[in-house]
């Protein structure tokens, strides 16, 4: 089976995405790695993550602590018919999403998540579904060609599928975007994906 044991983010400056993300959503080096890179990367890189909190104040307190750490917000947090959250980028450029099934809040704030999520965008679901079907990953949820959630067993971090467009307009960004992800996923297998997303094994990630 294809788990996700950690992302790694391509950054401009290391030490400065490690002090944001560990500032803002209190994230380590096993869950979120960072690797330097200089390569070019325009608009909508094709990706989000997303952090499921349990209340709408355990969202503020995310997406306050983004913002007062130096990210750009995308959408302001506010109350949807799916429940509550809001979407700002880092300022490495990565979207982040966070978000509660709830509207109301049960206790005080906390900075806790329930999961980790990285939603890709791809062109063509079908044909992604059926790669990530063939790698190993059996598919938990799927809503016809618009949307598709795997079942990454006890991973840290789950995978889902959206259509590149759709997710795009849930960030709050235009789907228009060239170069590089920026991203890479490390799990139990190397390969790329149909719309060029890169999978690398753990020992892959330590040897770099």
């Amino acid at each position: 089976m294809t788990s996700i044991e950690n992302i790694t983010l391509d950054v401009a400056d290391i030490d400065a995405a490690a002090t944001f993300y560990s500032t803002a959503f209190g994230l380590d080096s096993q869950l979120l790695g960072f690797r330097s890179t200089q390569e070019p990367s325009t608009g909508f890189r094709g990706y989000t993550l997303s952090l499921t909190v349990a209340q709408p104040a355990d969202a503020d307190a995310y997406l306050d602590a983004a913002l007062a750490a130096g990210a750009t917000s995308l959408k302001p947090a506010a109350k949807s018919m799916w429940g509550y959250g809001g979407v700002v980028q880092a300022p490495d450029g990565a979207i982040w999403k966070v978000a509660t099934s709830s509207k109301k809040n049960s206790g005080p704030a906390a900075k806790r998540f329930d999961s980790m999520v990285l939603l890709l965008g791809v062109e063509n679901i079908g044909a992604s579904k059926r790669f990530y079907v063939d790698h190993g990953l059996p598919v938990a949820k799927s809503f016809g060609p618009m949307y598709v959630e795997f079942d990454t067993g006890s991973s840290p971090v789950k995978l889902a599928l959206y259509k590149r467009r759709g997710l795009a307009k849930d960030a709050g960004v235009s789907s228009d975007g060239s170069g590089s992800h920026r991203l890479v996923v490390g799990g139990a297998a190397t390969f790329t994906d149909p719309d060029g997303f890169a999978w690398e094994t753990t020992s892959q990630h330590a040897a770099r």
